[in-house]
């Protein structure tokens, strides 16, 4: 029986456990090698308690947290809890055995002893530029099979008793194009987790074996929030599609993700029979990233107050069935699963909208725009460059405030890419263009996020690019009268003669010119409630801000706005009201 700890403790042991991962996190941050890492902050990290049960976990990026639920109880699986020893570290990335998310998806394990005594663990994982594959990124969007999205590491030792094992580090490097990039960020990840394993021992010396018990607690009461949360649900089934754009040519149709929901008591299910069936193409989810779709949705519906641990996990039923786009057989190809596994969070935010009217939201961005350019030059001692940058879009409306603008949603949480760290890291790169695109944010009384319009020159020949994104077909959708956000667009621009080529949203290694543009539209977001409410003032304001066009104001939202002299903006009440 689990030992009773006062509520006080708890909280206090809370705080600490997550200034813990918050130190290991912006340690890797501040010591990585990569900008993937350093700016773009395409890291997690997390304390996880004896049993392999997380119980802090930085609030980063959700798309990670799969992997750091289940990496511990992997490690127990093939090894053994016996045979975890101090000192030692675990890697792995497949998520098919372990790992993490795609491929590039590092994480890295380490136990914390106190004498012989296993007390905890720290965890983290982070996004590699490069991790080999058929492809520079190792994320395209053809990949047909696992087997051609990288070097694929099972859950094994990379150090042991305090000793670096050289052979796995060896054999991870010559897996990259870019060896001294991935040593410095796997050196930043390690180096993290050493001083991890120090908080986690300094906080058993303090609170002895009441540590765990506050870990126990912490669990439990996650659990407990979400179910009592859930019990004041009205019972019944509320189901929602929604759809994935497709994937490239050989994939042209529509991809449904089905979810029905049924809340009885304090359970809640999430059955996603009915889903698209998985696809030789890289957009399958893993199982362990559609547990945590469902993880943050919950979350964000619930309370961000709930602890963001295994309790919430505990609290809710999952059925996926084997095979189907969000739980894919081994091999099935998972290198951009992100733009699929975005879906997942709408579409449950659309099936429980009607019961979450004060935190539900209408559907953002719903992507991972991605855009991968490669070429000879790099900085340093690798021969080649890897730019990775995922730009971002609408954040969804709300019943009471319009949705942010150019910000990563759902799953991802990825920083902005700063055009300085670009242009002085990756010197054959020129940012053109970098700003919030008119009109992309969906009509409401509520108006949505808006998605963001960023050009990139290249400033030599045979520069590889690879774009990924979604919702290019499909519109985000809005509530309660709300209209349809704008959606992503990728093109390019001919330096030769000046031509506009619009790419599809699956774009692979595709070669440019010097001189030659990528121009990255990403999706908007939908609006919340009749756009025809929207006082005319806040609809003044978002024109005089570039958010909404002269135009767009009088057909969507009724609002005449006069400019005569060019310079100022004024209401025509008279015009208005005749509209509305």
């Amino acid at each position: 029986m689990a030992k009773k700890i006062d509520t006080v403790t708890v909280e206090v042991v809370r705080n600490l456990l997550m200034s813990i991962a918050e130190e290991t996190y912006g340690i890797i941050v501040r010591s990585a090698y990569s900008t993937n890492m350093k700016e773009r902050r395409d890291v997690c990290t997390a304390v996880i308690d004896p049993d392999g049960n997380s119980v802090a976990q930085v609030e980063s990026l959700a798309a990670l947290l799969g992997s750091m639920l289940s990496v511990v109880p992997n490690i127990y699986e093939k090894f053994g809890r016996e045979n975890v020893h101090p000192g030692d570290m675990f890697i792995a990335n497949d998520p098919y055995h372990g790992g993490g998310n795609h491929l590039p998806d590092i994480v890295i394990a380490a136990p914390a002893f106190v004498g012989d005594k296993l007390v905890g663990w720290i965890a983290n994982i982070a996004h590699h530029s490069d991790i080999g594959g058929k492809v520079p990124g190792s994320t395209s969007g053809d990949a047909d099979s696992l087997f051609q999205e990288g070097i694929r590491i099972p859950v094994i030792r990379i150090r042991e008793r305090d000793q670096l094992i050289p052979s796995v580090l060896d054999l991870l490097l010559d897996n990259t194009r870019v060896p001294q990039e991935r040593e410095g960020d796997l050196t930043a990840q390690m180096s993290a987790n050493l001083i991890g394993v120090q908080r986690i021992q300094e906080a058993y010396r303090r609170y002895g074996d009441d540590l765990e018990a506050c870990m126990k607690e912490l669990v439990a009461y996650s659990e407990r929030r979400v179910r009592a949360v859930v019990a004041t649900l009205p019972d019944g089934e509320y189901s929602y599609t929604d759809y994935v754009d497709g994937c490239g040519d050989k994939y042209p149709d529509p991809l449904p993700i089905r979810v029905k929901i049924t809340v009885a008591g304090d359970s809640l299910t999430f059955d996603f029979t009915g889903t698209a069936q998985q696809i030789k193409a890289p957009i399958n989810v893993p199982y362990p990233c559609t547990k945590a779709a469902v993880f943050f949705s919950v979350k964000a519906l619930m309370g961000d107050d709930i602890p963001a641990n295994e309790g919430i996990n505990r609290a809710v039923n999952i059925i996926a069935p084997k095979g189907c786009i969000v739980n894919p057989t081994e091999p099935s190809p998972i290198g951009a699963q992100i733009d699929c596994c975005q879906r997942i969070p709408d579409a449950i935010f659309g099936a429980l909208a009607p019961i979450f009217p004060d935190t539900a939201v209408t559907a953002g961005n719903g992507a991972c725009t991605t855009t991968i350019l490669a070429g000879e030059g790099a900085i340093g001692t690798d021969s080649v460059f890897i730019f990775h940058e995922v730009i971002a879009g609408g954040g969804g409306a709300s019943r009471i405030f319009d949705g942010l603008s150019g910000v990563q949603v759902n799953m991802t949480n990825t920083s902005n890419m700063p055009i300085e760290a670009t242009e002085m890291e990756f010197t054959k790169i020129l940012a053109r263009k970098y700003e919030l695109k008119t009109d992309t944010g969906g009509a409401g009384e509520m108006r949505g996020g808006l998605g963001i319009e960023r050009e990139l020159e290249v400033l030599q020949d045979d520069v590889l690019y690879t774009g990924l994104g979604d919702r290019h077909k499909f519109h985000p959708w809005g509530l309660q009268g709300g209209g349809e956000g704008g959606v992503g667009a990728f093109y390019r621009v001919s330096a030769q003669d000046g031509s506009v080529t619009r790419m599809g949203h699956k774009t692979t290694s595709l070669p440019l010119k010097k001189g030659d543009v990528i121009r990255v539209i990403t999706p908007g977001a939908g609006g919340y409630g009749d756009p025809k409410k929207r006082p005319a003032a806040k609809v003044l304001q978002d024109v005089v801000e570039g958010k909404v066009s002269l135009q767009a104001a009088r057909d969507q939202y009724g609002v005449v706005i006069t400019n005569e002299d060019g310079i100022h903006y004024a209401v025509d009440e008279q015009a208005t009201s005749d509209l509305r």
